[in-house]
């Protein structure tokens, strides 16, 4: 495996904020592009005092609504990326994008810019969905920014959102087979999540009170099942549990988090992990926009102190990040972080459970888990955790 790095930047900023969105999101009337792009650089530059030696393999733009941007901010921020450490020609660098016609047109210039992968929030191609999930594109919008991407940039993936209220197996096959049809034959990635309610969210108070309904467990499974059998059948298998590539699609940014690899995020409430002298710290920036503008401004970074993370945490980790992923996690791995043998760490009986559940494969260099094993990877975790 190469030495991964990623570097994630964090944009907060959104025209609205969708009710089922728990990120680190803001709706601001005006936005200094000028002085939060010295913000990023300068907190760049300290990371980079941190990391040297290292090559940066990804870079990821996310919010927020980071097609919000200005063109000359995300070129500036990758220009100081490329100068501050080394980069290869694979360098992958995602922008997250909505399916606006505003948004739409800076796709040439995110690509002059650099970007070279394009993430675009899609959710639905049902109007009375798209209503309902708080986003201001319609379904015309989202095929349109669909198409155009495809012509801008030669890797491009989209999010769709399952399992809504009201939603029966039939419509979701009807409307992923429509949105496969949008899909360039072996160059397709798709992130398909299931609707979730997270607390402090306004569709948790919603849901709280009885205003909608999202399908039980039992019928959410059958959703996961459904869409696994289709993007099977268009040769876009799960390579983790909410995403699905053709063969050589895969994020590698995405999988620089899952194999528990170092990546930095820059931009606030920004989380991260980083070895420094041969020690794992957790990072994490001050959440409030305005207030780590200002520590920038002051510290030259946002960042909160640096949390060392024990071996076990490490391992715990490790774990919790691999056994999303289809090709599972090396026991040389779990090793590494946990400095024990894997047999010391793993219980034979629980493991030979889940193996006899159908829940995970052994091989003598991996733990993986199934297709049965992907649905249910929480369950497994606090099982063997």
């Amino acid at each position: 495996m190469p030495d991964l790095f990623a570097i994630y930047i964090h944009w907060p900023f959104c025209k609205a904020k969708c009710p089922y969105c728990d990120f680190n999101s803001h709706v601001a009337d005006t936005i200094d592009h000028a002085r939060w792009t010295s913000a990023y650089m300068r907190e760049l530059e300290h990371v980079a005092k941190q990391t040297k030696g290292r090559n940066v393999t990804s870079i990821f733009f996310g919010g927020g609504t980071p097609s919000l941007m200005e063109a000359e901010t995300v070129q500036k921020i990758i220009s100081h990326i490329r100068n501050l450490w080394p980069v290869p020609d694979t360098l992958e660098i995602t922008l997250e994008a909505n399916p606006t016609s505003i948004e739409m047109s800076k796709f040439e210039e995110f690509r002059e810019a650099g970007v070279n992968r394009v993430s675009i929030g899609i959710q639905s191609l049902r109007a009375q969905d798209l209503e309902f999930l708080g986003r201001e594109h319609s379904a015309g919008e989202a095929l349109q920014a669909l198409e155009t991407a495809h012509h801008v940039f030669d890797r491009v993936s989209f999010d769709l959102i399952y399992a809504r209220p009201e939603q029966t197996l039939v419509s979701w096959k009807e409307e992923l087979e429509e949105a496969l049809g949008h899909v360039p034959k072996e160059r397709g990635h798709l992130s398909l999540y299931q609707l979730t309610i997270e607390q402090g969210t306004p569709f948790y108070t919603q849901h709280a009170r009885g205003d909608f309904q999202i399908p039980s467990s039992d019928q959410a499974g059958a959703f996961y099942e459904l869409t696994q059998e289709i993007m099977n059948t268009h040769k876009m298998p799960a390579y983790e549990v909410s995403n699905h590539a053709h063969k050589g699609q895969e994020s590698l940014h995405n999988v620089t988090y899952w194999r528990y690899a170092d990546y930095a995020g820059i931009g606030p409430g920004a989380h991260g992990r980083l070895t420094i002298d041969g020690q794992k710290f957790a990072i994490r920036t001050h959440r409030a926009p305005d207030i780590w503008l200002e520590r920038v401004e002051t510290d030259g970074h946002g960042f909160h102190p640096y949390e060392e993370l024990t071996s076990h945490e490490q391992y715990a980790e490790c774990l919790m990040m691999g056994m999303r992923l289809s090709e599972g996690i090396p026991f040389e791995r779990l090793e590494r972080m946990a400095g024990k043998s894997w047999q010391e760490l793993l219980s034979e009986d629980k493991l030979e459970a889940l193996k006899k559940e159908g829940r995970i494969e052994l091989t003598d260099t991996h733990i993986k888990p199934t297709l049965s094993g992907l649905q249910r990877v929480n369950s497994i975790l606090s099982y063997l955790l």
